[in-house]
């Protein structure tokens, strides 16, 4: 038996173990869901954006303003979404997960791709693919965790 020493006190060791990094239950795609749902809008709000009718200093600021901040939500929310997906990924799914679910790597790596795609496009395509992989990996992960939870959009 190993024993710790700490500044006031000697301690036994303690062995632990877990599935994943955390503890269960602070893993969710819900977050990459809202950052996919996110993206998506701004690229619907992008490509409804109408050029200014009548050209002026001040319509196409306004313009500009409204088109470049839905680029900037766009982009952080895409960066955000592959990053949560990257976490699921990496830290909850593991080797024996492939068993069930033959496809987990693939739709994972095309999602991530997707996240790419949808910071250096404005596709409405793009987007909507990204949300069907994000469907696809929540389907994956409650199927993993024994739980059927319903896929659900805020929009």
């Amino acid at each position: 038996m190993a024993i710790l020493m700490t500044n006031d006190s000697i301690l036994p060791e303690i062995e632990a173990s877990a599935h994943c990094d955390g503890p269960c239950g602070v893993y969710d795609p819900a977050s990459a869901r809202i950052a996919g749902e996110a993206v998506q809008s701004m690229t619907k709000k992008m490509l409804a954006l109408e050029y200014p009718k009548v050209f002026s200093s001040e319509s196409m600021a306004a313009y500009l303003n409204t088109m470049s901040r839905y680029a900037a939500i766009k982009d952080e929310e895409a960066q955000k979404c592959k990053h949560e997906l990257l976490v699921l990924w990496t830290d909850f799914f593991k080797p024996q997960h492939l068993d069930a679910h033959p496809e987990l790597h693939t739709t994972f790596w095309q999602a991530a791709k997707l996240c790419s795609a949808c910071k250096v496009e404005v596709s409405s395509m793009h987007a909507q693919e990204l949300m069907d992989a994000i469907e696809a990996i929540h389907t994956m992960f409650w199927a993993i965790k024994g739980r059927e939870v319903p896929w659900i959009r805020a929009s």
